[in-house]
C-alpha cells in the first residue's frame, strides 16, 4: 500500500510547464481586478478616524 503513494515533494524538482496565454492573461486580469478592489477599499476606510474626529469634534465660539 506504501508503494501506491506517490511523493509530491519529488514531483517539485520537474521541470515547469508553459501556461497557456489566455489562461495567463485571464489570471492576470483577475490579480489586477482584486487589486483595484483592494486599493478603492483602502481608499474608502482610510478615512474613517479622521471623518468621525471631526464629525465628534465641538467647535467652541470665542
Amino acid at each position: 500500500m506504501a508503494n501506491e503513494f506517490d511523493n509530491p515533494f519529488r514531483q517539485l524538482n520537474t521541470d515547469l510547464r508553459e501556461v497557456p496565454p489566455e489562461l495567463r492573461k485571464r489570471v492576470m486580469n483577475d490579480v489586477a481586478i482584486a487589486k483595484l478592489i483592494l486599493d478603492m477599499a483602502v481608499l474608502v476606510t482610510s478615512n474613517y478616524s479622521s471623518i468621525l474626529k471631526g464629525l465628534f469634534r465641538t467647535h467652541r465660539r470665542k
